[in-house]
C-alpha cells in the first residue's frame, strides 16, 4: 500500500486520484468515479467531491489495479 501525505488541508477524491498519478486530469478522475471504479475505505464511491481525510484508503476496481493508497 502506498501512502499519500495530505496534511491538514482538505482534499477531495478527484485531487487524490490526480496526486497519486492514476489519472492525468479531473475529467478522467470524474469518469472513473462515475463508472463506480473507485473505492474509498472498501466501499464504491460516486461522489466526485468527497472530502478525504487522514486514515482513508483509496483503490481502483479495475483489472490489474495499482496498489491501494492510504492517506497520511
Amino acid at each position: 500500500m502506498n501512502e499519500l501525505p495530505v496534511g491538514d488541508r482538505p482534499i477531495n477524491l478527484t485531487q487524490v486520484l490526480k496526486r497519486v498519478g492514476w489519472v492525468d486530469n479531473g475529467g478522467q478522475a470524474k469518469a472513473l468515479i462515475a463508472e463506480g471504479l473507485v473505492r474509498v475505505n472498501g466501499e464504491v464511491e460516486f461522489r466526485k467531491r468527497r472530502q478525504m481525510s487522514v486514515g482513508d484508503s483509496v483503490q481502483l476496481d479495475i483489472d490489474e489495479p495499482p496498489p491501494p493508497v492510504h492517506l497520511v
